[in-house]
This record gives structure tokens, sequence and C-alpha cells, in this order.
């Protein structure tokens, strides 16, 4: 087991999340509220009705999730690749064989599902609460006080597996994303490396990095709308069944397109966390290795 990865993710995961959360919260409004018209729309309501705060709501939760699950991403991440090396009878030092990444990465992302699904209901639920909580229920309409508040809520009244309501979707869209996200990062730093040397520089790293991103992004696009929807799915109204009912009711009312809706903020968010994730990653990994 490999400390030093498991350390570098938490601490590149967490710098990912600040980085990348305000964008997040309008992607997550636009997939899941039809009142915003686009991009500009949801920032300009959000604004004006909620703040600068609004755009930061449920942040305490992910940040201090993402620091465990980024961790177990990439520390099943190092301990997969090397296990499947081992099986493979690859030397350690050579370059890894690309099935070995897919895999490794699609492994990394189904483990972090356990961890990631409970907190990942509480930010999609608080991200989509545009009323503001004053402490009255005559000041206000909001349902939940905080991250903690809005977990008790849902254990309470959904049961403990209500916390992992759109697990199914949440684990699809990982395992693929992640096994494109360790191969694309892979593969451009292969790719960009001069012959002999083992670490990439940092140019590669921020380039390798965003670029796998916006790529895994791309691919895991389609189910982040759905697992966002069933996520805040009874909240006021039910409407979706469950996984497949979902797909083919949103799918019929309003096109395939919506199985991108957030694509574009999504690929434009990616590019400075995931940079952002890897300089952090590669820092704390080289730093942990270097020091007697």
């Amino acid at each position: 087991m490999h400390f030093a990865d498991f350390l570098a993710g938490s601490v590149g995961g967490a710098l990912g999340v600040a980085v990348g959360y305000p964008l997040d919260t309008v992607k997550v409004r636009i997939q899941t509220e039809r009142e915003f018209t686009g991009v500009c729309h949801c920032i300009y309501r959000t604004c004006k009705n909620e703040g600068v705060r609004g755009f930061y709501k449920g942040m305490s939760m992910p940040v201090t999730t993402m620091s465990i699950s980024s961790s177990v991403v990439f520390g099943t991440y190092r301990n997969c690749l090397q296990g499947l090396r081992t099986l493979r009878g690859s030397r350690l030092d050579t370059a890894p064989h690309k099935l070995d990444v897919f895999l490794a990465g699609l492994a990394a992302g189904v483990a972090q599902v356990s961890v990631m699904s409970p907190a990942d209901i509480v930010k999609v639920r608080l991200q989509c609460q545009t009323e503001s909580y004053k402490g009255s229920p005559l000041q206000s309409a909001a349902k939940y006080r905080g991250p903690i508040h809005c977990m008790l809520t849902i254990a309470r009244e959904e049961g403990v597996l209500g916390l992992y309501k759109g697990a199914s979707a949440l684990a699809l869209r990982d395992g693929a994303s992640f096994a494109t996200y360790f191969l694309t990062y892979n593969i451009i730093c292969e790719q960009l490396m001069p012959v002999g040397q083992k670490q990439p520089d940092w140019l590669v790293v921020m380039l390798a990095g965003g670029m796998s991103g916006v790529c895994a992004w791309t691919v895991g696009t389609p189910m982040d709308v759905i697992k966002a929807r069933l996520q805040v799915d009874g909240v006021r109204s039910q409407h979706y069944r469950g996984f497949v009912h979902c797909i083919s009711e949103s799918v019929r009312q309003e096109g395939i397109a919506v199985l991108f809706r957030g694509l574009g903020l999504n690929c434009l968010r990616a590019f400075p966390v995931n940079m952002t994730v890897f300089i952090a990653y590669e820092l704390v990994v080289r730093l942990l290795r270097s020091s007697p």
C-alpha cells in the first residue's frame, strides 16, 4: 500500500473542490431545475437572489469528504495498477500497459462510491436549495439548515438507503470517467516526456491533468445528469420510479440532448480543477518519496 498516494490524493481532491465549486453549483442547478434557461441566466439569478454565497452552498461537506474519496481513488488506482502489473509479470520500472491503467481507473472510480454517495446527495440538495434559511419557518421555506441537518433529514425521512439514491448512476459515471481520466493522463504524460525521463515536467502535469479532466467529464456527463435528477427527486415531488425510468422520462420529455446538459460547464470547470488536483498530487508524492 502506498501511503503517499492516499495522502497526495486527499490534498489534491480538497484543492480541486475549492477551485471548481461555484461552477459545479451552476452545473447542478441547470441539470435539475427547468426554470433556468442557460448558464448565464442561472448565474444571474443566483447572484441576484442569494449573492456570492449561493455558489458555495454545501461546500463544507464535499471539501471534507472529497479529501477522503480522492484518497480512495488515487490509492486504489496505484495499488490496483501495481497488482495488475504484477499479475502480468511486468517490471515496475517500465511503462504500464494501457489496459491495466484503464482497469485500475475503473476500479478506483467504483471504489469511491461508498464514500462519495452520501456526501454527493447532500451537496446536490443544498446546491439546489435556492431559499435562504433564516432560522424560522415563517421567514424561509428552506428545508435544510446545513450539511449535517440535510444528511440527518434524508436518513430520517427516506431511510439510510436514501443517502445512496442515485448511487448506480454515480458508479457508472465514476467507473467510466476515472478509467478515461487516468488513461488520458498516462497517455499525454508518456507522449510528452523525453525518452528516459521518469517524471513529467510541471507543464506536462498541468496539461495532462487538465485534459484528463475534460475527457473524463465528456464521458461522465450523461450519468452525471441522471444521478443529479435521482438525488433531488422526492424533495418536492416524486417524478422517477428508478434509474431506467429517469433516463427514459428525461429523454422522452427533453430529448437526447438532456443527457449532455452541463457538458460545457463540466469541461470548462474540469481543466483548472484537475490541473490543480494533479499538481497537488504530484507535488505531495514527490515530496514524500524524496524525504528520508
